[in-house]
């Protein structure tokens, strides 16, 4: 049996590919799906790691029904490897932008930001990622839209189910039942 069958492409199975299939199964518009899914990206991009989580929750709790969370959720998870790549081009990019000195990235600088010894260097470093990040993600957000819209709504076609009987149940409870006609 082959190896790979014990280990990376199960694991993207279960953490990706099934929770996106869950997604596109609900029925949600693809222009919502397509919206969340850049959102979320674009967050998850944010170059201060461990804070996309929050920043993504703080944009599900303004957004409210405008984005779908769990799409946002999951395209943060799924933008992390990449975050971490992107790190040292927001990085020069802010320091391009204000004409900053180059913050030589060593080990011996990650020691101390570790270590808790930081200095204003770090700091200023720091500050220019975010500059970078600042200036790029209304264009990312936008990119990813554009891309994702056309691949969810195929997307939507395909894996989403049979289409709506002429009268479906939508929502179905005990004592509430909510049912939709073709017109």
């Amino acid at each position: 049996m082959p190896s790979w069958r014990f280990g990376i492409l199960p694991w993207l199975n279960k953490k990706i590919v099934d929770p996106l299939l869950q997604i596109i199964r609900r029925g949600v518009e693809p222009k919502k799906l397509a919206f969340s899914t850049a959102m979320g990206t674009t967050m998850g991009l944010f170059p201060i790691c461990g804070v996309t989580v929050i920043l993504c929750g703080m944009v599900i709790a303004l957004l409210r029904s405008r984005c779908h969370a769990p799409s946002i959720m999951l395209a943060n998870f799924v933008a992390t490897p990449v975050e971490l790549s992107l790190v040292i081009p927001f990085l020069r990019l802010g320091e391009l932008i204000t004409g900053g000195p180059h913050f030589p990235l060593t080990s011996n600088v990650l020691k101390k930001v570790v270590m808790g010894q930081a200095s204003q260097e770090v700091l200023v470093g720091v500050l220019h990622a975010l500059l970078g990040w600042l200036v790029t993600a209304p264009f990312i957000l936008v990119a990813l839209y554009l891309v994702l819209l056309p691949c969810f709504k195929y997307l939507i076609r395909r894996f989403s189910g049979k289409p709506l009987s002429p009268e479906a149940t939508l929502y179905s409870h005990p004592q509430i039942q909510i049912k939709i006609r073709d017109a």
